[in-house]
């Protein structure tokens, strides 16, 4: 599968964002879209981020087992009242000093963990939650990818709306001037102006509806790729589907099961979860730390106010836990709760999943037939508008049949339209869900507009 870097993505499409940004009309291809969106959805650039942020729990982890080394200075200005006792001053009387001297204290201290289930558990924790942020980051790119291509089919599919009601609208226009020759001649009724007024009425409120929502889905289109999309590229006029063989649903529900990045990174939250127990009971485990220090003193109290002194010391530190108000046992309780609910979380997604890619092979496979279908459908409803309008002319049909003959003409282009995009969304999550979803997907399904 071809990985999602994101870096080398976002230097290697700069120049054509720029070009983009310089002219809100600049025509957008699907392929444009997708690099848009990498740096500029705003959920995406958070996934991004997120992910980035995740990476560091690998070197936070791992700092546990390395050596700590931590030095400190201290320096105070010291003025002491200072009595002596002996048996001279009993017989002389009370000796008493005043002396003032600066105190000095160095320290440098390593600490190396030598035994540390607690450390060695984060490590690991580190590990595991940095590798499923990747896979969870692959997801969210699979995301990408699909939300991009279905807001961009779904602003095409919204334009062809207009473009059917724009020429239902003319049609009933044309029709319209036709019942009133007709009827200034002799040859037509009244009835058959009203019901084209009425199929007319219905195509203007048609129309406006369908203007309407044009412009919420580019707008949509729009806030997923960070910019005005201007004109969208349409789907080819030779458009095939060709012979699909996409296999056996078990063959595709076994990669899923194996590559699919959101399962993945569920996996390894069940196991981070499985560390978190570990880690808690560590709570009951003895630490050993090895420790060495050097020292430096210069007047450090008030008895060695005249001395300077110098240590070293090597040593081992052994720290055992006793009793924590029952902590350790609560917190291990509550980690093993959060590790079932992890498990349960798993089988929850891996069944969606089963049923997006159930759903997603059957759209796939069944595509083929229906487009063909439906295009046949088209072609069959346009000898019917010929026979029809035939027929009016020689006396045997009315009004009225053309008019229903339109209707099912513009149902069957919209039909048509509606599944050759599904068929191209189907395809790619049925590579999402089976986690092999990438950039020659994205080239592939490009492919299809011009």
């Amino acid at each position: 599968m071809a990985k999602a870097n994101i870096p080398a993505r976002l230097g290697a499409c700069a120049a054509l964002l720029a070009a983009l940004y310089s002219g809100s009309a600049a025509a957008v291809s699907l392929q444009q879209a997708y690099q848009a969106a990498l740096k500029n959805d705003p959920t995406f650039r958070m996934n991004f981020y997120e992910n980035e942020a995740a990476k560091e729990n690998l070197v936070l982890g791992r700092a546990g087992l390395l050596p700590s080394v931590s030095a400190q200075f201290s320096g105070n200005k010291n003025v002491a009242d200072m009595e002596n006792l002996d048996q001279m001053s009993v017989l002389l009387g009370k000796s008493v000093t005043h002396p003032r001297y600066i105190s000095r204290s160095s320290v440098v201290q390593m600490r190396q963990s030598l035994f540390n289930i607690d450390a060695l558990t984060r490590y690991r924790q580190g590990k595991v939650q940095t590798q499923a942020s990747e896979q969870q980051y692959e997801a969210n790119v699979n995301e990408v990818a699909l939300r991009v291509v279905g807001a961009y089919c779904d602003a095409l599919f919204a334009q062809d709306q207009v473009a059917l009601a724009q020429v239902q609208r003319d049609m009933y226009l044309e029709q319209q001037k036709v019942n009133q020759r007709l009827f200034e001649k002799g040859e037509g009724t009244k009835t058959d102006m009203l019901e084209t007024k009425a199929r007319l009425d219905l195509a203007e409120a048609t129309l406006v509806e369908a203007q309407d929502n044009a412009v919420a889905m580019l707008n949509a289109l729009a806030g997923v790729i960070g910019m005005d999309p201007g004109t969208l590229d349409t789907l080819s006029s030779n458009f095939r589907i060709g012979d699909l063989d996409v296999g056996p649903y078990e063959k595709w529900q076994q990669l899923a099961r194996e590559r699919n990045h959101e399962l993945a990174a569920a996996r390894l939250t069940v196991e981070n979860a499985r560390l978190e127990i570990v880690k808690n009971k560590a709570g009951h485990y003895p630490r050993v730390d090895f420790i060495a220090s050097y020292s430096k003193g210069d007047s450090e109290s008030l008895n060695t106010y005249t001395q300077n002194t110098v240590n070293r010391s090597l040593g081992v530190q052994v720290s055992i836990p006793i009793y924590q108000g029952g902590a350790i046992n609560a917190a291990t309780r509550q980690a093993a709760a959060n590790y079932e609910r992890a498990k349960a979380d798993l089988d929850a997604r891996t069944n969606k999943i089963m049923v997006d890619l159930r759903k997603a092979h059957s759209v796939v496979q069944s595509s083929v037939h229906k487009v063909e279908a439906l295009v046949k459908a088209v072609e069959s409803s346009k000898e019917l508008m010929k026979a029809t309008e035939q027929s009016i002319k020689g006396g045997v049909r009315i009004n009225l049949d053309l008019l229903n003959a339109q209707q099912q003409l513009f149902t069957s282009q919209r039909d048509l339209a509606q599944a050759r995009y599904t068929y191209l969304l189907g395809l790619l999550r049925l590579s999402a869900a089976a986690g092999t979803i990438g950039d020659t997907d994205i080239r592939e399904v490009a492919a299809y507009f011009r």
